[in-house]
């Protein structure tokens, strides 16, 4: 059995969507100490809709994979979506990881949860509830 599926090897070898937004609406960055993957995240926010989003990730290939395979899955897509994306639906739609390289699609998730909560904060009547 092959360590890493098609659709991982497909977004480590050609991501999607790798880049930096000039004055972007939100802008998240984290990092994992123990194993050195660092991803950010650039969202650009049109009526209350991811309309652009780019990722510069230093890491390994699962990092790379798991930035690449999060901005399809929300770009286009409502705030409100994107703000529910969970690792695990990273991981799924990129038909697994190992267990060991599943902090990968953790740093996905809490890189776009950071640039939409800097998106909050430099818009606040925009936060639901507000």
């Amino acid at each position: 059995m092959a360590l890493y599926s098609e659709k991982v090897m497909d977004h480590f070898r050609n991501p999607r969507n790798v880049g930096v937004i000039e004055n972007a609406d939100g802008i998240g960055e984290v990092g994992n100490a123990k194993c050195g993957d660092i991803m950010k995240m650039y969202l650009k926010i049109d009526d209350d809709c991811i309309s652009d989003v780019k990722f510069e990730t230093f890491g390994c290939g699962s990092a790379i994979a798991s930035s690449s395979m999060a901005t399809e899955l929300i770009k286009g897509r409502p705030v409100h979506e994107a703000m529910q994306l969970t690792n695990k639906a990273v991981a799924e739609a990129l038909d697994g990881l190992p267990d060991y390289k599943m902090h990968c699609s953790v740093l996905a998730e809490e890189a776009i949860q950071s640039a939409l909560e800097d998106y909050y904060q430099k818009h606040p009547e925009k936060r639901p509830g507000a």
